[in-house]
């Protein structure tokens, strides 16, 4: 008796897997999305340095008018909030223009 039924076996088990590799390739296909982001064209108001930093580097990641909708906060307070977002979050603002950003939006939310 000389059956050899491993190779049978085998042959069986890859045929499967074969079968089950593009049932899941079909099964995964990505459905492509589209969505429409928001567009703004307000800027920081004013030619100060402060609102030409702000302009430059808070507008990458922020709208104008998500930095409007921010509670008043002090200088101090906002010092520490640019400072996270340059260190904490990796924002590419150069760290002489940090107080100087902090300084323009606590004018600009009417605290000193």
């Amino acid at each position: 008796m000389n059956h050899k039924p491993f190779p049978r076996l085998l042959g069986a088990m890859l045929l499967g897997l074969g079968l089950c590799g593009a049932a899941s390739a079909a099964q995964s296909t990505p459905t492509i999305k589209s969505i429409e982001l928001p567009v703004s064209n307000r800027v920081f108001p004013g030619d100060s340095a402060g609102a030409k930093a702000a302009n430059a580097y808070c507008l990458m990641c922020h709208s104008y008018g998500m930095v409007e909708t921010q509670p008043t906060l002090s200088k101090a307070a906002w010092l520490v909030e640019v400072s996270k977002m340059k260190h904490a979050f990796k924002a590419p603002i150069p760290e002489d223009q940090v107080p100087v950003i902090a300084d323009y939006i606590a004018q600009l939310k009417g605290a000193h």
